[in-house]
């Protein structure tokens, strides 16, 4: 059967998460639904990682496989057009090998967390962003995050409903960026890993904000990571403001992963 690589993006908020629920509105459900109105089902996609009720998706990758040789362009857009009008689009599609696998074939996966510094409510950016009320040193923040840097054993930053068989993790870059954007100062902290645990960035970020804050020094972030215990982490932040930006693979799926020709 044809294999095909879909690279999606959604919101988080209407989903109880990206892997299907009985009874409760989730992305896989969403898309193996659109499925069906291609080709009879039932259909069942894999993909590159589940994200919990409220994370968005910019770049999220999956994978399905049909009956029919379909035309890559073709697909997405009959899948978008039966994916209205719920919050979810398929950006790019790809004809991809038969052992080709959204997520086992995955080498790393990239996440952005937007937190928003101001008082007033927001408004365009309403479940878009984490809002906090008071701003954050960006350099103290950095500095606590690059002891997280490198090979460890993550149980602090682990949840306690996390199914992976081991904390030990690497995570490549944690980076901590402030902008100015329209709604108001930011901060941005862009995630690389292999492979994440289970709310490993929700708790980076959460314990990240209380140095910014001045309540935690950097140097409190390296005993927690330490302690290998996760009454040592600080507070979990909230999902919306979490978006899975990326997903890399050995050789690019999709003509907009390909490096532009020289001229």
């Amino acid at each position: 059967m044809p294999r095909y690589a879909l690279k999606v993006e959604y919101l988080g908020a209407p989903f109880a998460g990206w892997q299907r629920q009985k009874d409760l509105p989730s992305v896989q459900g969403a898309i193996e639904a659109a499925l069906a109105r291609l080709e009879p089902g039932p259909h069942t996609i894999a993909a590159a990682g589940r994200t919990d009720a409220g994370v968005h998706g910019l770049g999220q990758v999956a994978h399905c496989d049909l009956t029919r040789d379909w035309d890559p362009f073709r697909l997405s857009e009959a899948l978008n057009w039966h994916l209205k009008p719920q919050p979810v689009a398929i950006t790019a599609a790809a004809r991809v090998a038969e052992d080709w696998h959204a997520r086992f074939s995955a080498t790393e996966r990239q996440y952005l967390f937007r937190l928003l510094m101001r008082r007033a409510p927001a408004t365009h950016d309403a479940g878009l962003v984490w809002q906090v009320g008071h701003r954050l040193d960006a350099r103290a923040m950095q500095a606590a995050a690059d002891l997280l840097l490198g090979r460890h054993d993550f149980t602090t930053f682990r949840s306690s409903i996390c199914q992976a068989a081991s904390p030990v993790k690497t995570l490549d870059e944690l980076r901590v960026e402030e902008v100015q954007s329209f709604s108001g100062p930011e901060i941005r902290f862009h995630v690389r890993a292999r492979s994440f645990l289970h709310n490993q960035v929700r708790s980076f970020v959460g314990t990240l904000e209380r140095v910014g804050a001045g309540a935690w020094a950097p140097e409190d972030v390296r005993r927690a990571l330490e302690a290998r215990d996760r009454a040592a982490c600080g507070p979990v932040c909230p999902p919306q403001g979490l978006y899975l930006a990326r997903v890399g693979y050995p050789e690019p799926v999709f003509a907009s992963d390909m490096p532009a020709a020289s001229s």
